[in-house]
């Protein structure tokens, strides 16, 4: 068994904690920036290996400096070679007008004798034929001047190709006879195999959040923008629902380019108003709080209705139990890797915070722990892998103090700060597919990463 951190960021690190050997074909050792790269240090007090795993930035692997200078050098040999093809076709022709011009100077030397012979009759009529013959010949005098360039320019490229082939021997040389495709290749094959690895990590606990970056600026104070988690890697969707009440609109993007561009590819004018801004996508499906009550609705956006609508039973609505902010936040629906969730107070519980995780096609309840936490002291919150962290604050200085684990039931007090840039917090849900923390920060559309300390099971425990 091992045990692994994995922080999201522009590199992606897992650091795993090995409890067990591995076959030694499975550590890796790769240049900086020319694939993963795993890292080992000695072991620690109870006998485990600590080893990190860095991801490259991406397309990094696709082709090295060497293979582009490679290329460069090669497309200017070809630019000569053509240049000198042209060059050798205009010598060519030239050269076979000069031919014709020697005619006419063995015709222009006979004229001259005849002259000499003949100095007094022909005098003048052998003058104006010689004047004429000058005037044919005049042309020849530029064709000559350029052919002396021509001459001088292919030299200096027939040096310049020896200078080239004498840097392209020395590159082979350095290089050796890669075989780029391969490599290429070997490097998806490398990423394939990690890519397994992770696919054995169970849930993690958070460690850290770092950021934020901001996406876009735009909107009220308050709303909500999301992915899908379930989506496919190459769905990258983004939904945005402005303000927390008084509104139906649901916008789609098709990328997050296009959101960060204001391109929009659809609009949604769901059948309800949302209360609260604590809405989530799920597997092709917007959850959201339907306003002044707290029934929770399903909306399809395949199909542009709602599927189903249930009410979550003794949940506090209308700001009756509403985080710090206040925004008819009673009701906070979130997904993580276990599954759809809602977060929610009742008289019940006196106030404070209930978790139900709910069936995503029908809303039943499978699942209800109660929390000991106001949810009217909390900032916000999200589940990461059934754990539900929660913030003492939705301003400045704000940091995630308690988490409630569902698997175990229990509770423990943290202290993991993060990045209130813009002051006022009013929405914070983890995303389990991009490993991230999307936010809506005062106007402004953040993401956070996350580190999480994480299990990597082998197949001896599985």
């Amino acid at each position: 068994m091992c045990v692994s951190r994995w922080p999201h960021d522009g590199t992606l690190a897992l650091v795993i904690f090995c409890l067990e050997e591995y076959p030694s074909e499975t550590i890796l050792l790769i240049k900086p920036k020319e694939g993963w790269q795993v890292y080992s240090s000695a072991q620690d007090a109870e006998g485990r290996c600590i080893c990190t795993v860095v991801a490259p930035e991406q397309n990094l692997c696709s082709r090295d400096a060497k293979e582009g200078q490679l290329r460069q050098l090669l497309e200017k040999v070809q630019n000569m070679s053509q240049s000198i093809e042209v060059l050798n076709l205009r010598t060519q022709r030239d050269f076979q007008y000069i031919m014709r011009m020697e005619g006419q100077f063995k015709e222009l030397r006979s004229k001259f004798r005849q002259i000499e012979t003949n100095k007094k009759t022909q005098v003048n009529r052998n003058f104006q034929e010689l004047k004429g013959k000058m005037d044919a010949l005049q042309p020849l005098i530029p064709v000559l001047e350029q052919y002396k360039t021509d001459a001088q320019l292919i030299s200096q490229f027939k040096q310049e190709i020896r200078n080239l082939s004498m840097v392209l021997t020395a590159i082979q040389e350095e290089i050796g006879t890669y075989d780029y495709e391969e490599l290429q290749q070997r490097v998806l094959n490398l990423e394939s195999r990690l890519r397994n690895c992770m696919s054995k990590l169970t849930c993690g606990k958070l460690m850290k959040i770092t950021g934020p970056v901001t996406v876009k600026t735009s909107g009220t104070r308050f709303g909500a923008w999301m992915t899908d988690p379930q989506a496919s890697p190459r769905n990258n969707r983004v939904w945005y629902m402005d303000s927390y009440t008084n509104n139906k609109i649901v916008k789609e993007y098709k990328s997050i380019a296009d959101f960060v561009s204001g391109v929009e590819s659809r609009t949604y004018n769901l059948p309800f108003k949302w209360a609260g801004t604590d809405h989530v996508v799920y597997n092709g499906s917007l959850y959201y709080n339907k306003v002044q009550s707290n029934i929770v609705v399903c909306y399809r956006f395949e199909t542009g209705r709602v599927v189903t609508q249930r009410a979550l039973e003794n949940a506090g609505f209308h700001n009756v139990y509403p985080y710090t902010w206040g925004g008819f936040s009673d009701i906070d629906l979130m997904a993580d890797e276990l599954g759809l969730w809602a977060v929610y107070a009742t008289n019940q519980n006196a106030g404070n915070i209930v978790i139900s995780q709910l069936n995503p096609d029908t809303l039943q309840v499978l699942g209800t722990w109660n929390t000991e936490y106001s949810k009217r002291n909390a900032g916000e919150s999200f589940m990461i892998c059934g754990t539900l962290y929660i913030t003492n604050s939705h301003l400045t200085g704000a940091k995630v103090y308690y988490a409630y684990s569902t698997k175990t039931s229990s509770y423990e007090y943290t202290d993991i700060p993060f990045h209130n840039q813009f002051f006022h917090m009013s929405m914070l849900d983890y995303n389990a597919r991009d490993r991230a923390l999307y936010g809506w920060n005062n106007g402004h559309q953040v993401l956070f990463n996350v580190t999480l300390f994480h299990i990597i099971k082998t197949e001896d425990d599985s």
